[in-house]
């Protein structure tokens, strides 16, 4: 793996603060949510701890929360329910896409949060049964907001697809097209054109759902890719660092295979959050472009 070094927070801080002071001066006293998007191996989560730690210490002293959408999966029972219930898509055989996320759950943790209770934040083991993954039982969660405790000022929320939003029909069904047509004439590297209409139609009507999460959202922050193709590199790097560091994990062609299934949403989602997830409601949303090597080269804000 690259060394990593953080050429983010330095951009990602002020502006948090700024979306803060803002909220504070609407008499809006609750925790400020953060939401950051960014394809898998982008440095996500590297970015979403270090400044987790940076703005929980001083001179910040912001308690901040993290919570995943990884975290937010369907329980392993309810995820093959969903799998057996539509066998020909092949889009949500396994974890992953719209529609694979407990939402009921995930808008309790906003409420409780935005309320400053005592909550317990879910976590989810990929590795369980047989890497299919599954939730961790609730005792094992970590509790926030505790009596006695700093109440939290700053929840990060983070995921691959947070922050996505659905397309009409007519924009779906005209992005499909186009992929399917760039295939036809050769060159084509992507996904979308590869995937049945209705298949990704499903994930677009499930998406829909996500919407009173993003509702809520008062800042995002996107690590936008210069090129989405560089997420299997990125993967490939993920996942040979952890079979040297463990002796396992998934082949070069595992890994191709796992992000084939997401890039999809990538080809179909990807343009509405450059162009803004929050409307006509500007100001709220830091876009940073990076390079392969996952370094910034360009600061928008939206």
């Amino acid at each position: 793996m690259p060394e990593v070094l953080d050429d983010k927070s330095e951009h990602c801080i002020p502006f948090i603060l700024e979306r803060l002071k803002e909220k504070h001066s609407a008499d809006q006293l609750s925790p400020l949510f953060v939401s950051i998007n960014g394809a898998q191996g982008s440095g996500k989560s590297t970015l979403v701890s270090t400044l987790a730690e940076k703005l929980s210490q001083h001179p910040h002293s912001l308690p901040t929360t993290v919570l995943s959408i990884d975290d937010l999966y369907l329980t392993h029972d309810a995820q093959l329910e969903l799998a057996a219930a539509h066998p020909a898509n092949l889009l949500i055989q396994h974890r992953g896409q719209p529609s694979t996320h407990d939402l009921p759950l995930a808008l309790a943790l906003f409420s409780d949060l935005r309320n400053g209770k005592e909550t317990k934040i879910p976590s989810y083991d990929k590795s369980a049964h047989s890497g299919q993954g599954d939730r961790v039982s609730k005792e094992n969660w970590a509790v926030v907001n505790q009596e006695g405790e700093l109440e939290t000022k700053i929840v990060i929320f983070e995921g691959w697809c947070v922050g996505f939003r659905p397309l009409s029909k007519e924009e779906l069904r005209r992005k499909w097209q186009d992929a399917v047509k760039q295939r036809e004439t050769g060159g084509y590297q992507g996904r979308l054109g590869l995937t049945k209409f209705e298949d990704v139609e499903f994930i677009n009507q499930a998406l829909s759902g996500y919407d009173p999460l993003t509702n809520q959202l008062d800042a995002m922050i996107h690590l936008d890719a210069q090129d989405p193709y560089f997420v299997y590199d990125w993967r490939l790097q993920q996942e040979a660092h952890l079979r040297e560091m463990k002796g396992s994990g998934m082949t070069d062609e595992q890994v191709i295979h796992f992000v084939n299934g997401y890039y999809p949403a990538y080809e179909l989602f990807t343009d509405t959050l450059r162009a803004g997830t929050f409307g006509e409601e500007k100001g709220k949303q830091l876009r940073l472009i990076v390079d392969k090597d996952r370094k910034v080269k360009e600061v928008i804000r939206i």
